[in-house]
This record gives C-alpha cells, sequence and structure tokens, in this order.
C-alpha cells in the first residue's frame, strides 16, 4: 500500500546557484519513494546533468524540452503536474515565491517549499529551511498561517549513506591522529574555477598529505587538475564521483563550499574551512564559523590564498582545533532529516 504521495519536484541548478538543491530534492525523493511514493522531477536543462548523473534507478525522470527562461519552466512545470497530478509539489528555486506556488496548486495538492534565505513568501503547506541559526519566526510573515516550518540542520536533506558514516568518522577522529588525507570539494559547478585555486594555493603545504579533489564533469578547473594529478601523486581526482561519504568520512579536514554539502561534512564530523561561493552562503558560515562549527573564508576576498593557506596551517596543526570543529559540527546535524521531513509530509 502506497504511504506516501506522488510527489513532482522543481529544483533550481545551474553556474551560479550550483547542483545542491537538486541534491537534496534527490535525497527527499528516495525516502519518499522507499516508503510507497512515486516521483518525477521536472528536467530543465540545467537540472538534467545532477539528475541524470546522481538519479537511481525506478525513479521517473520527465524531461522539458525548450524553455530556459523562469516563465517557460513554470509554464511547463504546470503542465506536468495537470498530466502527472502529484499529491504534494516540492519547490526548491529562489525564483520561485508565492505566486508561482499558488499557480502550481490545485484542489488536493499541496505544497513543500525549500528555502535557506528567508526573505520571500510562499504560498506553502510545509517550508524546510535547514539553515543554521534559522528560528520559524523568521517566516512568521512569510508563509500563510496554516503552513508548518521545519527549520534547522536537524532536518537538512542529506543522503543516507552520510548517516551511514557517521560512527566510523567520528570513532577514528576521535583517536587525535594527525592530518593524512585531506579533501577539497568546492561543488560540481566549479564557480570561477575556485577548485584549482585552491588546488594550487594549498600544494606548497601539503607535504606527504594525500589530497583528494572532487569536482563535475563539466567543471572549469578540470583541465589543469588533471595535468597536476598527472604530475603529483599526492592528488588524486575525483570526476561525478558517487563516493563523497566515503570521501569525507576518510579525510582529516576539508577545504569545502557553504551551500547543502556544508551539512554533509558536518554529518560524519569532517573538520573542515567552509568557503563562500554565493552571496546566499555568507551569514550562514559566518555563523558557523562564529559558533565554532567551521572555518569560514570568502572566496571573493582579493587575499583569498593567503587566507586560505594561513587557516589550512592552524588547522593541520591543531588536533584539539580539529575535534572541537568535530565535536560541533557533528552535534548539530546527524545526518536523518530526509525521514524527518518524510514524516511531516506524512501528516500534510
Amino acid at each position: 500500500m502506497t504511504t506516501a504521495p506522488r510527489t513532482l519536484f522543481l529544483a533550481d541548478a545551474g553556474p551560479e546557484v550550483g547542483g545542491g538543491h537538486v541534491m537534496r530534492c534527490l535525497t527527499l525523493a528516495r525516502v519518499l519513494v522507499e516508503r510507497g511514493a512515486e516521483c518525477a522531477f521536472v528536467e530543465s536543462r540545467a537540472a538534467a546533468p545532477v539528475l541524470r548523473r546522481f538519479g537511481w534507478p525506478g525513479q521517473t525522470l520527465l524531461a522539458m524540452i525548450g524553455a530556459e527562461d523562469l516563465q517557460g519552466l513554470l509554464t511547463f512545470a504546470a503542465g506536468l503536474a495537470d498530466r502527472f497530478d502529484p499529491q504534494l509539489i516540492v519547490v526548491d528555486h529562489y525564483g520561485v515565491g508565492a505566486e508561482a506556488e499558488a499557480q502550481l496548486r490545485a484542489p488536493g495538492r499541496r505544497v513543500l517549499a525549500i528555502d535557506d534565505l528567508a526573505v520571500r513568501r510562499h504560498d506553502c503547506d510545509l517550508l524546510v529551511d535547514p539553515g543554521f541559526g534559522r528560528r520559524r519566526e523568521a517566516y512568521e510573515d512569510l508563509i500563510p498561517a496554516h503552513a508548518a516550518a521545519l527549520v534547522g540542520p536537524t532536518y537538512a536533506l542529506v543522503r543516507p549513506e552520510f548517516a551511514a558514516a557517521r560512527q566510523r568518522a567520528l570513532s577514528r577522529r576521535a583517536k587525535h591522529e594527525p592530518v593524512r588525507r585531506a579533501l577539497v570539494a568546492l561543488g560540481l559547478t566549479d564557480v570561477g574555477a575556485i577548485t584549482r585555486r585552491a588546488v594550487a594555493a594549498l600544494l606548497p603545504q601539503l607535504g606527504d598529505v594525500r589530497l583528494d579533489v572532487a569536482i563535475g564533469a563539466e567543471a572549469a578547473s578540470r583541465e589543469a587538475l588533471v595535468r597536476l594529478a598527472h604530475n603529483d601523486r599526492r592528488i588524486h581526482l575525483h570526476v561525478d564521483t558517487d563516493e563523497m561519504a566515503s570521501l569525507m568520512a576518510d579525510a582529516d579536514v576539508a577545504v569545502g563550499a557553504g551551500g547543502s554539502s556544508t551539512w554533509e561534512r558536518a554529518t560524519v564530523g569532517l573538520p573542515s574551512i567552509t568557503v563562500v561561493l554565493a552571496d546566499n552562503q555568507r551569514d550562514v558560515a559566518q555563523q558557523m564559523g562564529a559558533a565554532g562549527l567551521s572555518l569560514a573564508l570568502d572566496a571573493a576576498q582579493p587575499d583569498f590564498e593567503r587566507q586560505l593557506v594561513q587557516t589550512w596551517r592552524e588547522l593541520a596543526a591543531d588536533p584539539a582545533l580539529r575535534w572541537r570543529l568535530a565535536s560541533s559540527s557533528s552535534d548539530a546535524c546527524d545526518g536523518h532529516g530526509g525521514p524527518r521531513v518524510a514524516d511531516a509530509v506524512a501528516e500534510l
């Protein structure tokens, strides 16, 4: 018997916002499918590469052809909803607010909005914002009175493999061993070739530390990183990898992007330098830094490389600091947000 609603997802993606919106929607879709739901995605051209690379067998993908602008995407989504007839529409898109969400409604159809900005109104029945330090009061005037709001990292939509690797990773970190492996993972879209910049800055600091570098297939840094890896055996390049949970669990420190991958690193307690790559990431990264969950740097700063090297040295040299970051970040997020959100969906 089906225990979860037929669900249509509309998620943002692209060079500026990355693939995190699609990835967290895929995480929720996986939980809902396991509970008996049929799920489909509005497959925009921007979202298609992430969906096709990280989808799973049995998932329904419904492709959009032609429309590249937001209004075209919404028109297609509305027509697709009429055909697919979902009971729930999940919207994770910075360009979509209350007016567009109202257009996607129909009798018997609910709307779940995923947000992490708290700056626009939503016409939704359930809102999810995993932002660190976020309080429900931030949405008091932005969602309908009847809508429920799930806020904070407890509801971060993290893939289950990270929770599965959590205990092994935390047990190893508790031994306070020296840094032997490091990870650089600055997003599938590699905004501004930031991965190449970070790796080039860190190479003289590595010593005999192994450096795993994760990028997307279309990353601007890919060609340069392939050359570096060919000439330096310490560098291990991973393109569109399915092994991020293992890479994070096995790493002793990381340089990672702000956004949804923050909570993947937190789930396995990975001591991290969090790099702000977009304006919407800045507040959360700074709050996490102030609370001792990670170390925050801004890629837009003119001396970013110098700051990165200095922060890396501090992190690599201080096992007590690494353990504080591991403990605080893993306490904030346990990786079980997907089931919690699915439970709330069931209550709608």
